[in-house]
């Protein structure tokens, strides 16, 4: 995960023209904050699900959609990684953004009072000790944004939101409630088409390898061998294929280098199913 070393440094990463964003809302989502931070000055597109930015950016009402992919705590933002493999899209530019998630209740809502919390799945998951912790009775309900569970409280229930959301009659807790309080997640930026850039820091690829004992280990001394730094191994469950599996492969490459093109060249060979996902700084 790149971590930016200064201000100036991260805004050289910013896009210098205007255009059209799509990224998963409402206003206050960590999408929508993303997307405002990794393309200042376009104008975003919020939409109510991943699937519904990606559409927007394939139809050509966006020029670019904003995705999370991974999250320091919970992992993988799997629906966002089955994206990248199934369309015809390709990731140009990271952004990892910390996450402070705050407890919102209205005004006046007694802790003890609380009986249901509402978030998006990887919230509730990122504070999920918290949540036992001091609501062990209560029921945790998924929504499609964290800031969409603004929608649903009343007395008898909280929502968990970003630091950086402000609304009317709604109190946030002080403190950070996640579970590890060092927690990023990585946001990609979006682009139709699969042209590989001229140079880049990191790669990320998805690999398929045959169903055989030493197969999975046979990809991975491709990049041992030019001592290519893996700096991310997960696996996936091909929807198509029970019990076979995808691993997403992130590693530190200059996609313009001729050694790292020998090495992508010889890992697609190697493999039943490849596709490089995206290449960036």
């Amino acid at each position: 995960m790149k971590l930016y070393a200064n201000e100036a440094e991260r805004a050289a990463a910013v896009l210098p023209k205007t255009g059209r964003v799509s990224c998963l809302g409402p206003t206050g989502s960590f999408s929508e904050y993303a997307a405002v931070k990794m393309c200042e000055g376009y104008e975003l597109v919020l939409c109510h699900s991943f699937t519904e930015a990606v559409r927007a950016l394939i139809a050509g009402e966006t020029d670019y959609a904003v995705l999370p992919v991974e999250n320091s705590i919970s992992g993988g933002v799997l629906e966002c990684l089955d994206l990248l493999v199934e369309n015809d899209i390709f990731a140009s530019k990271e952004y990892p953004i910390p996450v402070d998630q705050r407890l919102a209740t209205l005004e006046g809502t007694r802790k003890e009072d609380i009986r249901y919390i509402y978030s998006h799945e990887q919230a509730l998951r990122q504070c999920a000790d918290y949540v036992a912790q001091n609501f062990p009775h209560a029921v945790c309900v998924p929504t499609s944004a964290t800031v969409e569970s603004l929608c649903r409280l009343d007395g008898q229930s909280a929502g968990i939101v970003g630091a950086h959301v402000r609304r009317e009659g709604v109190v946030l807790s002080e403190e950070n409630i996640a579970d590890a309080k060092g927690n990023f997640t990585r946001f990609i930026l979006v682009e139709r088409g699969s042209a590989l850039p001229d140079h880049s820091v990191m790669i990320f690829l998805s690999a398929v390898c045959s169903h055989k004992p030493g197969s999975l280990l046979g990809l991975l001394k491709i990049f041992q061998r030019q001592s290519l730094n893996l700096t991310r191994i997960e696996s996936r469950p091909v929807k198509e294929a029970f019990g076979v599996y995808r691993f997403f492969i992130e590693f530190a490459g200059d996609i313009g280098n001729d050694r790292v093109k020998k090495v992508l060249e010889e890992a697609r060979v190697h493999c039943t199913q490849f596709k490089i996902l995206g290449a960036y700084h």
